[in-house]
């Protein structure tokens, strides 16, 4: 009797999940096509406004989605894609959105002929696999130590950006400071953390050509006392503080009654000598720059003065952290417990230098420097925005490189063997998985594909001769110059990926598609506004009927 009623709910639930699938799905898409034109060096840029009224122009995939405020869940996920990536490996921003509104692309044939999403996600791991295999066998290792090999690698990998053409500057910098800031952990292995000791500081002005990277570090200070102090120490032995170096007020409000006139001087004398001691303790170490994160009194000002110590309060706790590591100096949180292994003499040089309207101090020429700065110069603001992304991602890959020493080819060539290697190994699938696992190899054309069209060159002949030439697997190094839209051999043309990027790349992709392929319904916890003046009486509890739930929009359009 109630065999049809439940058929009919069945049939109602799997039609709502199909919607919601193909509206994922056209999410997906749109904001795969946002970015689709940035892929590749012939690429075009995007001008975007930001929040503050501010203008972006770059053509990096991060940073443009950054930017976007999309109101559908499934392309906030998407969004999500592109930040993982970049904060992952750094590069492939792009390339992972790409990929995974293709991935879902290719899905929705499935889903109109009813596939089950869980046996299109089955065939997508199991593609996902056996595409890291494919991976492992085309990737060439290289020696870290190789400097020319290791430059030709960062140039191609940011010769897609706006950046290009000033390709050997960027990579220089890049290279130059992943590799002072590397520290052996043993056991063949290497720590680098670019977002801690590499500091990148942007100043308007001069040329690109004047940028470079500092044997130390750089910082938007000025010395306390800039007449009685010395700008300029060759071999300065350096103190770095944490503490303040004035008299301690009391944590809560302090009263204190005086009897006698006298009591009142004692009072100063007592604050006097307090400071007195703290500078006495500092200087029995005999330092020539004396730099601390807190406040610096006048009082310690002349002391320090007298002594012939130049002083820097009120630098950032970061920026402490860069020095101590430039010159071999230890942070210490009291005066009293300063010993002489504290003092930093690691540095050649500290230098206060006005560069345009503002004072910058200089701590340079390191013997052995775990920290660097990047100094940027350039023509405006936006210039140095879309340098410094370009840098930032530049010195992911060294770093990423430095890690984990293996490349595959650029190009679109790791794509189109992976995809070769896929299709060949389809014919061995049983069952319905076969399909989807195919459709998954195709996928991967999407990267080339893209490459063609945005080099302006015919798409469907260039894909063709590609697809020809990986099919009798002759040449996995087989692919697109983004530059020409020639077809050849990416060793020649040293176009090559870091074997990390690619790996996250695909992983990343294909495990969001398959996320968002389970998805087969949206339900909004946002709360209507209500209308001013509405439900100002006693409101009354709504029953809702049968007929009412089944028409009712879940998603607020």
């Amino acid at each position: 009797m109630h065999a049809p009623v439940l058929a009919l709910q069945e049939t109602s639930t799997r039609e709502s999940g199909s919607k919601v699938h193909h509206a994922n799905i056209q999410a997906s898409k749109a904001v795969s096509d946002i970015i689709r034109t940035t892929l590749g060096p012939r690429s075009m840029l995007k001008m975007l406004l930001d929040a503050g009224g501010g203008i972006v122009v770059t053509n990096d995939g991060n940073a443009i989605l950054r930017e976007l405020d999309l109101a559908h869940p499934a392309a906030k996920s998407m969004i999500e894609l592109s930040r993982t990536q970049d904060e992952e490996v750094g590069d492939g921003t792009t390339s992972v959105i790409i990929l995974a509104g293709e991935m879902l692309h290719v899905a929705e044939a499935f889903i109109n002929k009813k596939y089950h999403p869980t046996v299109i996600c089955r065939a997508y791991n199991k593609a996902l696999e056996d595409s890291i295999a494919a991976l492992d066998k085309i990737a060439v290792s290289i020696d870290v130590d190789d400097h020319a090999t290791m430059l030709g690698l960062v140039k191609s990998c940011i010769g897609t950006k706006f950046m290009g053409r000033f390709g050997d500057l960027i990579a220089d910098l890049a290279l130059d400071a992943t590799k002072m800031v590397g520290v052996d952990l043993g056991h063949g292995l290497r720590e680098v953390d670019i977002k801690k000791y590499i500091k990148v500081e942007k100043v308007p002005g001069g040329q690109l050509e004047d940028s470079k990277v500092l044997r130390g570090v750089m910082f938007n200070k000025d010395v306390v006392a800039p007449g009685k102090m010395r700008r300029k120490i060759l071999n300065p032995c350096i103190l770095l503080l944490d503490c303040p170096v004035e008299y301690k007020k009391g944590e809560n409000q302090t009263n204190a009654e005086l009897v006698k006139e006298e009591d009142w001087g004692v009072m100063l004398k007592m604050e006097e000598e307090y400071i007195e001691n703290l500078c006495m303790q500092i200087l029995k170490f005999k330092p020539d720059v004396v730099i601390t994160e807190k406040g610096l009194s006048d009082l310690a000002c002349h002391y320090l003065s007298k002594a012939g110590v130049s002083a820097i309060r009120r630098l950032r706790k970061t920026d402490n952290n860069r020095i101590a590591k430039a010159c071999g100096a230890v942070i210490v949180n009291r005066p009293e417990e300063l010993q002489e292994s504290d003092v930093g003499t690691g540095a050649g040089l500290f230098e206060v230098k006005k560069i345009g309207d503002e004072f910058f101090a200089f701590i340079v020429e390191c013997k052995d420097p775990k920290a660097c700065t990047v100094l940027l110069r350039g023509a405006n603001k936006d210039l140095l925005n879309e340098v410094e992304r370009n840098l930032q991602d530049a010195m992911s890959v060294a770093r990423n490189i430095i890690k984990n020493p293996k490349l595959v080819p650029g190009g679109g060539a790791t794509e189109l063997t992976v995809s070769a290697t896929l299709k060949q190994k389809s014919s061995s699938i049983e069952g319905i998985e076969k399909w989807p696992y195919e459709a998954a190899a195709v996928a991967f054309e999407a990267i080339p594909r893209t490459l063609a069209q945005n080099c302006g060159v015919n798409v469907i002949r260039t894909m063709t001769a590609l697809q020809g030439k990986h099919a009798n697997g002759e040449n996995a190094w087989i692919g697109i110059d983004g530059n020409t839209g020639e077809i050849t051999d990416m060793k020649e043309r040293k176009i090559w990926d870091a074997y990390n990027v690619k790996a996250q790349t695909f992983k990343t992709a294909i495990e969001a598609a398959s996320m968002l392929l389970r998805i087969d319904d949206i339900v909004s916890g946002i709360k209507k506004k209500q209308a001013p003046g509405a439900g100002q009486g006693p409101s009354k509890p709504q029953v809702e009927e049968e007929g009412d739930a089944d028409n009712e929009q879940m998603i607020p359009e």
